[in-house]
């Protein structure tokens, strides 16, 4: 006799430490969120980007600039990629908690057994990975059309990494902050994008006066776009381990912030 197929369990499950199973879960329904629609969410920043550089090229004429000791376009490119790089990150997250929020579906996310821990580390991973997969095509489309060496790799991959984390970490806390579009709206228009077109992204700050100089070294922005132009140009505008640093502790005290907006429920929980 063929011995009958038993049904899955329907009993509780029990969990170690990590919920790894719920953990993953929510990370690859973040991927598959924005994957869903790439041409939206992948292919549409590297267009931006491209119609940025063209800009620039076509306004220089032909006539060979430089930036420091490299040639301007060439200075430029790192930054683009960087600037898209981030501003895709922060959208991932801001928009995946705010759109679960306005549906009133955000439940979904918070009932299951996941700590505020796990719930950080899929929401953040999610926005990491669609930084990074935006910088990666966007630097392969721009190097068709100048020539981006590769000086430090190390310089590259950690600023390429912890700035999209921090961007994500900033995506999820302006999207559990924000009760309607118009909120998260403001936090693109008013933070992210000025601090990154102040960032350092279009030009050399010692060009600035000395006070704008001062400022821009306060910029958080100013240090993500540093290190990772240094990674490929070889060149910096600021002390590369002041930006390692101040790297580090922004996304520490992101985390922790995010932390605690979670452990509480804060504009999550009735």
């Amino acid at each position: 006799m063929t011995p009958t197929a038993q049904p899955p369990s329907t009993g509780p499950r029990m969990m170690g430490r990590v919920n790894w199973i719920g953990l993953k879960t929510l990370y690859l329904k973040e991927v598959f969120r924005f994957l869903k629609v790439f041409t939206q969410t992948v292919a549409a920043p590297v267009v931006t980007t491209l119609l940025f550089y063209a800009i620039f090229a076509l306004a220089l004429g032909g006539i060979v600039r430089q930036a420091g000791s490299v040639p301007f376009l060439e200075f430029l490119a790192p930054g683009l990629v960087m600037m898209s790089m981030v501003q895709n990150a922060f959208a991932n997250t801001s928009s995946s908690v705010v759109i679960s929020k306005v549906q009133g579906n955000i439940v979904d996310v918070l009932m299951p057994p996941l700590t505020p821990a796990e719930l950080a580390v899929a929401y953040v991973g999610g926005g990491i990975t669609r930084g990074i997969l935006v910088g990666l095509v966007t630097f392969v489309a721009i190097a068709l059309f100048v020539d981006v060496g590769i000086h430090d790799p190390l310089f590259i991959l950690f600023h390429g990494i912890a700035a999209s984390m921090m961007l994500s970490l900033l995506g999820v806390i302006g999207g559990i902050w924000s009760e309607k579009f118009d909120h998260i709206a403001a936090v693109t228009n008013f933070v992210v994008t000025p601090f990154a077109f102040l960032s350092g992204t279009f030009y050399t700050i010692d060009r600035l006066p000395e006070t704008w100089q001062f400022i821009a070294h306060l910029n958080p922005f100013f240090y993500m776009i540093d290190g990772f132009r240094y990674g490929f140009i070889g060149q910096s505008d600021g002390t590369l381990g002041i930006g390692v640093a101040v790297m580090t502790l922004a996304n520490i005290g992101l985390w922790a912030l995010l932390l605690r907006m979670l452990s509480t429920g804060y504009k999550l929980k009735a």
